[in-house]
């Protein structure tokens, strides 16, 4: 499975937007897959399905949830990873920072979860440390999906290539997720590293493609 992922991951998902339906989301994937991506990262335990349904590359799993009092959303709880593994995700992608989530559960926790349901764990790290500790507890591939996004990382550069290159060396697969927009962005994560690279607004976000392009025309 892993060395399936070499190459560009596309990230299918429209929250709030029209195209958000298990069915045209997985019309994208499909998309996607004709065009060379290798694999495909899909929100929400319908959609999962349908999108392994649709496609034969390997499908990454996530379900975003929020819990009030609580900042990880991404698959946050053990909850979250039973309904991604149902669905019949081949990768769940988890937020993999040590910051309290609301089960209880950690990152050892949701890996040895992730692991019991026959899936690979995708830790989504906003930190060297975090890809550390992911890559100890038995995670598969180590992203940079959380950088900038936490408190501690906030306002860092995105991609995140210095993070990307902690990364690298925890024995786990490096991934570059977040901020990658142009072609150059992809050829420098490899550049500098990267296993796979994710893109996904760049790609797959039409509602902020046209508004981008609304934006610039005259009123």
């Amino acid at each position: 499975m892993i060395e399936r992922l070499r190459g560009l991951i596309v990230s299918v998902q429209a929250p709030g937007s029209l195209l958000d339906t298990p069915g045209t989301i997985a019309l994208l994937a499909r998309v996607a897959e004709a065009n060379g991506a290798v694999a495909v990262r899909v929100q929400g335990g319908a959609t999962i399905g349908a999108v392994k349904r649709a496609v034969a590359i390997p499908v990454i799993g996530l379900v975003k949830r929020a819990y009030a009092g609580f900042s990880p959303y991404i698959t946050p709880t053990l909850r979250e990873v039973a309904e991604i593994a149902a669905a019949g995700a081949d990768l769940v992608a988890f937020d993999a920072t040590d910051r309290p989530r609301p089960d209880g559960s950690t990152v050892e926790s949701l890996i040895a979860a992730i692991a019991q349901r026959g899936a690979l764990a995708l830790a989504d790290c906003a930190s060297g440390a975090d890809g550390r500790r992911a890559a100890a507890a038995g995670a598969a591939v180590v992203a940079t999906t959380l950088c900038g996004y936490t408190e501690a990382t906030a306002g860092l550069a995105l991609p995140a290539l210095g993070v990307l290159r902690e990364l690298a060396s925890t024995g786990a697969v490096p991934v570059v997720e977040g901020g990658v927009g142009t072609p150059e962005d992809v050829r420098a994560a490899f550049a500098a590293g990267a296993y796979a690279v994710v893109v996904g607004t760049a790609i797959t976000n039409v509602d902020v493609l046209v508004q981008r392009f609304v934006a610039a025309t005259p009123t």
